[in-house]
């Protein structure tokens, strides 16, 4: 079937159902509703047979739904309308929620039904990101596979929807909340709001919008005070103890910074004077699991787990140094395996575009992040202590992708989506250009460089990109990684691993030094030169710019595009070196 997906923007839900209508067979474009005029050319040109909406907060055109069956996934139940459902399930707390797959009408979200799932929600609050990249997208998976069955079936007929509750846009004004609150309920205020638009407050005595908030362990002090700092957050005051803040976004428009989203320390600098500053060593596990803590280390047994979740998957340098102090720890521990867990919401994503861009001097603030970055990833690619086991519980995406190649065992879960290739006017690094092609095979990583688009966890391990994939289920996912492990720590498995791996290593003719050095001479030009365009694709990211067109790859192929192309011999990228 010829499918096509209307979408504000090619997001995960948008990627994970590009790559599942693909994978089952169908001939699936991509269109991004950049004007009314676009999407009514854009349908035209891709003549689909559906349209399936599963991620658009613009209004479909009437010359569209008129003539095309539309779906829309609503992330809410059957009867919820409006933009911001689950900003009220989360700040109202819902304790069950939905998605339903709903014919585009006149009216938003009030078409008739194609399908429908319900899940319970948590009783703390959800981050709102992870809720949608959660729960929400798994039913609208379901969804969106239910109604590609239906679209095939000439006797299906939608059911009418009924009277729904609509909701209005959740402004800042019933975000608001003040520090004398008890901290469950500015919890949840904050994460309803998370990854966007956060919530207006005041930390510091600095305006801001405030993200990514944890219940902290610390009382004293009065409501608003800081209390402390730790890795980029901040500890404030509550009414009843207080809240780490880990991210924050300054209010004023007129701020040097305004719409840059910032590590909260990053941001506060200089009205930090006097605060507490609490680190915690690498090993200074056992602790409460409450503490606030972005890398965290324990043992079972013959394996060490070493697990770093760093907000939507960005590593600014010091993000880099905490995990490499944390990774020579866990080296040199007496275990068999070791366990690379990033987070459930993403794995990595790579330096942290969002820091540089405020800084006084980016190319200077990328470089000293692409080396940063690549340190971790020389320490995987080189342990020869123990078994490395990589497990890609969130999607990755750039460098956050190549960061876990060098392990010996990639372990990735169902349903995460990775994007193997560097679209942000970089060549890229994070040692890729060694990595990738040992894994997939030199003409497969050219591809997908090249290719610049989402591949499943499932495609993944068909290529070669992962060894393993787990159950979806975050749970099921760290019980099945659990097993994995342990298999792997059997001391004559473990010991042929290593060897193996050492003998590779030693046999290649290329030192691996070569391959950053030449990667970084390619960045050094990105960077610094600007060839390829970094400074301005890096401002429309981090500023959210709305793109203005469909990117070519995700088009329906035009006929010169469909003609066979003469094989050609696949050869590494230009400045990449050929190991023996």
């Amino acid at each position: 079937m010829r499918i096509l997906l209307l979408v504000t923007a090619f997001n995960g839900l948008s990627q994970r159902a590009w790559c599942a209508l693909r994978e089952a067979g169908h001939d699936v474009s991509v269109l991004f509703a950049t004007s009314e005029a676009d999407m009514i050319s854009g349908v035209q040109r891709a003549d689909p047979e559906l349209i399936i909406c599963p991620f658009l907060k613009d209004r479909v055109p009437a010359k569209v739904w008129q003539s095309r069956r539309t779906v829309i996934i609503h992330p809410g139940p059957v009867g919820d309308r409006g933009p911001s459902s689950l900003d009220w399930a989360i700040a109202e707390g819902a304790r069950s929620w939905g998605v339903t797959a709903l014919q585009a009408v006149e009216e938003m979200d009030a078409g008739p039904i194609w399908a429908t799932r319900t899940f319970a929600l948590p009783a703390a609050p959800p981050r709102k990101s992870s809720l949608y990249n959660g729960p929400v997208a798994d039913a609208a998976m379901e969804c969106v596979l239910e109604v590609v069955t239906k679209a095939h079936d000439p006797a299906f007929t939608p059911v009418p929807a009924g009277p729904g509750k609509a909701r209005p846009l959740m402004r800042q004004p019933d975000r608001t909340f003040d520090w004398s609150d008890p901290t469950e309920q500015i919890v949840r205020k904050i994460r309803a709001a998370d990854g966007a638009p956060g919530v207006k407050t005041e930390v510091g005595g600095l305006p801001v919008f405030a993200y990514d908030a944890l219940p902290g362990l610390g009382r004293g002090g009065h409501p608003g005070q800081l209390l402390s700092r730790r890795q980029g957050a901040v500890l404030v005051g509550t009414g009843d103890g207080s809240v780490w803040l880990g991210h924050l976004r300054p209010a004023d428009p007129g701020h040097g910074r305004a719409g840059i989203k910032l590590p909260a320390t990053s941001l506060l600098g200089a009205r930090l004077r006097g605060v507490v500053h609490s680190p915690l060593p690498v090993g200074s596990e056992p602790e409460h699991p409450g503490t606030y803590r972005q890398v965290r280390y324990r043992r079972t047994g013959a394996v060490g787990w070493l697990a770093f979740d760093f907000y939507n998957g960005a590593m600014a340098p010091g993000h880099c140094r905490r995990l490499i102090a944390a990774l020579r720890h866990a080296v040199a521990q007496d275990t068999e395996v070791l366990v690379l867990r990033g987070g459930t919401d993403s794995f990595s994503n790579g330096i942290h575009l969002n820091v540089i861009e405020a800084s006084t001097d980016p190319a200077g603030a990328a470089w000293v992040n692409i080396r940063a970055i690549n340190e971790v990833c020389r320490e995987i690619i080189t342990c020869t202590r123990q078994v490395v086991i990589a497990g890609y519980a969130g999607s990755a995406g750039a460098g956050g992708v190549m960061l876990g190649l060098g392990a010996d065992i990639v372990a990735a879960r169902d349903g995460i989506v990775l994007n193997p290739y560097y679209d942000m006017g970089l060549y890229g690094s994070e040692l890729h250009t060694f990595t990738l092609p040992r894994r997939v095979g030199a003409e497969s990583a050219q591809r997908l460089i090249d290719e610049k688009l989402p591949v499943s966890a499932a495609r993944a391990r068909s290529i070669g990109l992962v060894d393993e994939v787990g159950p979806r289920h975050p749970d099921a996912y760290a019980d099945w990684l659990a097993a994995l492990a342990e298999r792997e720590s059997e001391v004559r498995t473990a010991r042929n691993r290593r060897q193996a791996k050492a003998r590779r290593l030693a046999a290649e003719r290329v030192p691996i030094e070569v391959y950053e050095a030449q990667e970084l001479a390619e960045m050094s030009r990105d960077m610094y030169a600007d060839r390829s365009g970094f400074a301005a694709a890096r401002l429309a990211f981090v500023r959210k710019v709305k793109a203005t067109e469909t990117p070519a790859r995700l088009l329906p192929p035009t006929p010169a595009k469909a003609a066979p192309k003469s094989r050609r011999t696949a050869t590494l990228r230009p400045a990449v070196p050929v190991s023996a």
